[in-house]
């Protein structure tokens, strides 16, 4: 695969949300941005995984508005040139599917292209490898390729895959002979005696064969993606699908869409360790394990327990005295769970909203913006006190507040301060003050990150008390 139009277009589906790993994933920033198992995200880990060049051709990163500068940011964080995609609306899997094949055939035709989740965990990148260069054996001639693991054990929570006759001569890759759902206990373990193996739902495919199955089994999905891709414009460095054309798609997942329906497909058993860590045993399962089968991922201390789990990237969060227990901690929340219950942390969440609870549902107390972020560290009646950082060479908004003042005291860097018509450098401990009504933008003009202590005061102090009147961001 030395030639460029060899190269495989690794394509990440990047735009879902998942609750069951509340309080860490959250509606606005999600669990595929979060480092759960390790110090990177899973986005990270994904884009890491596709990143040799002598492989792999730069890749389609498809997410949603809402996701966009995180996309990009955390690419840009672990120097992994990308294009990131933005979907308009969600129209599930089969759309993002289509979009990733009609991309990657604009670039070149026929071209292989790797489908998969930004939120899977593999921990076995050279047997990944391995099994990706099998299964372009199969997808070179015409195959859609789906990835297939060797159960540990009898899941309920996976689709399984019953795997036919050989391919070729390699035992790992062979025609698949069915699909299944999600089964039973009982189910589950007469898979296993049978040999079948978990679907991983990451796929290798050319470009030009999924156009064409989409074409024969959901051609609608495929004229509105196409459209959509036709019209799609460059903006601030994304690709934005055009809207109304993506929402003429119907909602569909590429397994019903597609992968049910085409006698095109072939399995790869993979023998790397993955995990969809859909719930917060999963994460347990593929955590390093310590002494007595615990597993701690970040500020945590576990004594005389058995398979617990500490998750906490802030507090020191301890357990003591405790069996299979899960404790997840955020600066706003705990979650404590046993792991045998982590399913019902979906309806949890579910029983919050319900009460009102939309701050520790759908946002974190760190907030991204593209240019950094605000992180909130205590709030009153009347005050509130926010810690902004600002990225080398980014500025913030030209912007007024009607309802609020601001103190803002320079802690790293320095920070160019407008104020109406006049501009002012700020080194650190130097503090100014921004009036009600006055015109205002911060920037950072220097060569290391500008962090703020912002200090709040007014009867109203919401994040929506904001005027743009100009924004390199084109923000509303």
């Amino acid at each position: 695969m030395s030639d460029m139009t060899d190269k495989i277009t690794p394509v990440l589906l990047a735009g879902g949300s998942g609750s069951r790993l509340w309080p860490v994933s959250r509606d606005q920033l999600p669990k595929q941005f979060q480092p759960l198992v390790g110090n990177l995200s899973t986005y990270q880990q994904t884009l890491k995984r596709v990143s040799n060049p002598k492989l792999y051709a730069s890749p389609l990163v498809i997410t949603n508005e809402d996701f966009r500068f995180f996309a990009k940011r955390q690419a840009e964080d672990v120097e992994v040139p990308t294009t990131v995609v933005l979907e308009p609306a969600r129209r599930d899997s089969a759309a993002a599917m289509a979009v990733a094949a009609v991309m990657a055939e604009r670039r070149s035709a026929g071209s292989l292209v790797l489908a998969l989740a930004a939120d899977h965990v593999v921990l076995d990148e050279g047997l990944f490898s391995d099994a990706v260069k099998l299964g372009c054996e199969a997808a070179k001639q015409g195959n859609i390729v789906v990835f297939g693991l060797v159960p540990t054990e009898p899941r309920t929570a996976y689709g399984y895959i019953n795997p036919g006759e050989l391919f070729s001569d390699n035992e790992d890759l062979r025609i698949v002979e069915a699909f299944v759902e999600k089964p039973n206990a009982e189910t589950a373990v007469s898979y296993l005696q049978k040999g079948y193996l978990w679907n991983s739902g990451n796929f290798l495919f050319r470009s030009d064969v999924m156009i064409a199955e989409l074409r024969a089994f959901s051609p609608e999905i495929l004229d509105a993606v196409e459209k959509a891709v036709d019209l799609s414009k460059q903006d601030l460095g994304f690709v934005r699908l055009d809207q109304e054309s993506f929402e003429a798609s119907p909602k569909n997942s590429i397994d019903y869409a597609v992968i049910e329906k085409t006698k095109r497909m072939a399995v790869v058993r993979g023998h790397f360790r993955w995990s969809d860590i859909g719930s917060w045993d999963a994460i347990w399962e593929v955590a390093d394990k310590q002494q007595g089968d615990n597993a701690i991922e970040g500020n945590g201390l576990i004594v005389d327990s058995e398979g617990c789990l500490v998750h906490s990237h802030g507090l020191m969060t301890t357990v003591v005295g405790a069996k299979d227990l899960v404790v997840v901690s955020t600066k706003d929340a705990v979650l404590v769970v046993p792991k045998n219950k982590t399913q019902a942390v979906k309806g949890l969440v579910e029983q919050l909203k319900a009460e009102g609870r939309n701050v520790e549902t759908e946002v974190h107390t760190r907030a991204y913006r593209p240019w950094g972020y605000v992180e909130s560290m205590d709030d009153g009646e009347r005050f509130g006190v926010r810690r902004t950082m600002l990225d080398p060479g980014t500025r913030t908004s030209l912007q007024k507040h009607m309802h609020r003042s601001e103190h803002l005291i320079v802690v790293k860097g320095t920070a160019s301060v407008t104020i109406s018509l006049e501009t002012l450098l700020l080194t650190e401990n130097q503090s100014i003050y921004i009036p009600i009504g006055a015109l205002h933008r911060i920037a950072n003009e220097g060569r290391i990150p500008l962090e703020i202590i912002e200090v709040r005061t007014g009867g109203y102090l919401g994040e929506d008390d904001i005027i743009r009147v100009e924004d390199d961001y084109k923000r509303d």
